[in-house]
């Protein structure tokens, strides 16, 4: 039993075409010049490409759309607390986040780090309406954002910059995070209590300089760093 390639329908015994659709019936095994046109469709479906634009439009449209009809439903319906400021500022790191992503591909990648920084900050500052003041954003919040960003961006342009690699590249990672950690707590405790003493920080900080001192060694010693290479294949 056998069927048309071209319709499906089912075909009898010595037949030479398809009587529905005419598509010349045809052995596969016996097919021997491939110039000869196929007795099926070759022309396949393709679906147009989704447009960068296009793309960009539709995502500010459903967050401009999120962030308006809470503020509305907050404004007009339920008005006790001021909560709809958490989804616009939610709204907003998103709309930061993706801006790079979807909208202008040519942002300089240091800019972007800087903007999603600034909208951290922000989105932590709208959090003060709904608190009974905003001490702990001057005080800790924002420093903390700050130093954050400016620890990402100087990693960024460490591994940029700077010789690139496994080994090179977690050098700059214990660097950054033994520092991060030490900097936190030590805005932690001026917060709390005006006085520094490095407690937990201190040994992340030990772990990461032990680290970061043998891979100084490993990197300075060309046969060390290939023999490791050699051996973890990377």
């Amino acid at each position: 039993m056998s069927y048309c390639v071209n319709c499906g329908v089912e075909l009898g015994a010595g037949l030479q075409e398809c009587p529905l659709c005419n598509t010349p019936v045809l052995n596969p095994k016996e097919v021997n010049n491939p110039a000869e046109p196929a007795p099926f469709p070759r022309q396949k479906g393709q679906v147009e490409v989704v447009k960068r634009k296009d793309l960009a439009i539709l995502t500010t449209t459903i967050i401009l759309a999120t962030a308006v009809t809470c503020g509305l439903l907050n404004l007009l319906v339920f008005s006790g607390a001021p909560w709809s400021l958490l989804v616009i500022g939610i709204c907003m790191i998103m709309w930061v986040l993706l801006f790079p992503v979807i909208i202008y591909t040519r942002m300089s990648v240091y800019v972007s780090l800087l903007c999603d920084g600034i909208s951290v900050g922000i989105y932590l500052y709208l959090i003060t309406y709904m608190t009974k003041g905003d001490s702990w954003f001057w005080g800790l919040a924002l420093p903390i954002v700050v130093m954050f960003t400016a620890g990402v961006e100087l990693f960024t342009l460490c591994v940029r910059k700077l010789p690139s690699g496994f080994l090179p590249v977690a050098l700059y990672s214990f660097v950054a995070v033994g520092g991060l950690c030490a900097g936190l707590e030590i805005l932690i405790d001026y917060y709390l209590y005006q006085a520094v003493q490095l407690t937990w920080s201190a040994v992340v900080l030990t772990v990461c300089i032990i680290i970061v001192v043998m891979l100084v060694t490993l990197l300075s010693r060309t046969r060390l760093r290939n023999a490791v290479r050699r051996r973890l294949h990377f």
